[in-house]
């Protein structure tokens, strides 16, 4: 009898551990038991990998299998781990040749009785793990290897079946390296055609504050009735913003690897996620969660995108109010009896309001019949804790039919190219400090040397935090803003406008002279 070994990935979250797993055949009734705390998915891997081998034409043998997923202090999850085990046990019984080079290939894959191979979610942060550990092979499903192949420095091998597999590692010991999967084809261009700031009518003041949004990573509430275009501006948020750089990228899509379908990751989109969940949302949809382990929620699938909430007074306070802690911090962190989990939710959320419940409380409209009180607690769902910490406030007003002009309003192309250079501006800022946009920059950074504004410019907002209108946070995020007007003007420094610009977006106030 034997012992062999080889290696895969556990993940708590979107962090991976590079497994140890270790098959040892010895002498005794025929048992096949696992260690190393596996849930029920990984606990039924031996009813799946004996008949897979059988019928792959490598039986297991009649005696006692023991197999070790070390570190066996953390828990292992999934059906992933059927592979893995399949090749140590089969090194350890003499079967497997090369067993040594098996020793140091990653292993991923849900195997079926009759000896296919099926996807498993989450192989992209499995592999990024394995690159960061130093392993250089990783055999998975054929439905993973386009994911898998997004990751550098990696050499990819896919399998169709565990026959196919144990057949390399046959070939191997003749010196043939295991056969690496094709090339991936990579799109020409992505298409990001589609919906455009020129499909929207008027609405200026709004416009420009998605711009603002855009420029510095600020956040958004727009209020007004129904039908005046709230949607629309959300949704063409993402076209205005520049592409997601390389890693960013793979941030989104190791997140999309673990809640999306198998082999939907399948190329690298660098265009910034939107989801808009439904007002129906659960706390553990919006925020993460579920049995075992928790998953990323909608929070965490718009990392380095949008999170548009339609009609936000509808969600449920405990969702809006789940959403205060990631804001500020650009994480979202589940605690469980057992374990912590965190994951990664640095968005930019776009909240879209009616004034009343029936929508036609506003200007001189007669229909709204909503009462006072209903009326009240309708507004009272946003709460000013969560309004604090929203940058841009505006209210949408109907579409009058002067805005039907022959001319279509400025195109997302047009708008995006000031973002792109005002984004420019904001990176060799803040470099040294290792942040990107305005929208993130602590406030006691903005109101001291060499960034504090002279007090000439600032006189309006520091009468409104004297006479309680705003808060120190809301004084801050003003200052932000002003900084990404001052941006996308082409200005070194905000001067009194930026700063007004920055009171008005965030309150409406009027500005005092």
């Amino acid at each position: 009898m034997g012992l062999g070994r080889t290696l895969s990935v556990t993940l708590t979250g979107l962090e991976g551990t590079l497994v140890d797993v270790e098959a040892h055949i010895a002498q005794g009734l025929p048992q096949f038991a696992i260690g190393g705390l596996p849930d029920a998915a990984c606990a039924q891997a031996p009813d799946r990998v004996r008949p897979a081998a059988a019928t792959s034409g490598v039986p297991l043998p009649a005696h006692r299998i023991t197999v070790n997923l070390s570190p066996a202090s953390i828990p292992k999850r999934g059906s992933g781990f059927d592979l893995p085990i399949a090749v140590a046990v089969l090194a350890a019984s003499g079967v497997l040749r090369a067993a040594a080079l098996a020793a140091e290939v990653v292993h991923l894959g849900e195997l079926a009785l009759d000896g296919r191979l099926r996807g498993v979610r989450g192989v992209l942060p499995s592999v990024l793990e394995a690159a960061r550990r130093g392993v250089r092979h990783v055999v998975v499903p054929l439905e993973n290897v386009a994911e898998a192949q997004l990751v550098d420095g990696i050499t990819v091998h896919g399998a169709a079946t565990l026959a196919e597999v144990v057949g390399w590692y046959a070939a191997a010991e003749s010196g043939v390296g295991l056969p690496p999967a094709p090339e991936p084809v990579v799109p020409s261009g992505r298409d990001r055609s589609g919906p455009d700031l020129a499909d929207v009518a008027g609405q200026p003041e709004a416009r420009r504050a998605l711009e603002l949004a855009a420029t510095g990573g600020h956040h958004l509430l727009m209020s007004g009735p129904p039908g005046v275009g709230k949607t629309m501006l959300a949704e063409r948020l993402v076209t205005v913003l520049p592409p997601l750089s390389r890693e960013e990228a793979l941030e989104t899509h190791a997140i999309r690897s673990l809640t999306g379908q198998v082999g939907e990751v399948a190329d690298l989109d660098r265009t910034p996620p939107f989801v808009a969940p439904h007002h129906s949302s659960t706390v553990a949809a919006v925020a993460g969660g579920g049995t075992g382990i928790a998953l990323p929620g909608a929070i965490s699938r718009a990392h380095r995108g949008v999170l548009f909430l339609d009609e936000a007074p509808e969600f449920k306070s405990s969702v809006l109010q789940v959403l205060r802690q990631p804001i500020e911090s650009g994480e979202v962190v589940l605690a469980r009896a057992q374990h912590v989990v965190r994951y990664p939710a640095r968005f930019l959320l776009v909240l879209a309001a009616n004034p009343c419940p029936c929508g036609q409380s506003w200007g001189k409209a007669i229909d709204c019949r909503c009462r006072a009180q209903d009326i009240r607690a309708y507004a009272a769902k946003l709460s000013g804790p969560l309004l604090d910490r929203v940058d841009l406030q505006v209210h949408v007003p109907p579409v009058q039919r002067a805005a039907f002009g022959d001319e279509p309003g400025e195109s997302s192309a047009a708008v995006a190219a000031r973002v792109a250079t005002a984004r420019a501006v904001q990176a060799a800022r803040w470099a040294a400090d290792g942040w990107a946009v305005n929208g993130v920059v602590p406030g006691h950074v903005l109101r001291r040397p060499p960034f504090r504004l002279p007090r000439g410019a600032t006189a309006v907002l520091d009468r409104a935090l004297d006479a309680g209108r705003i808060t120190l946070r809301g004084y801050d995020r003003v200052l932000r803003v002003a900084w990404s007007s001052a941006d996308l003007g082409g200005r070194v420094v905000p001067d009194t406008d930026d700063v007004a610009t920055g009171l008005v977006l965030r309150r409406g106030e009027q500005v005092a002279t």
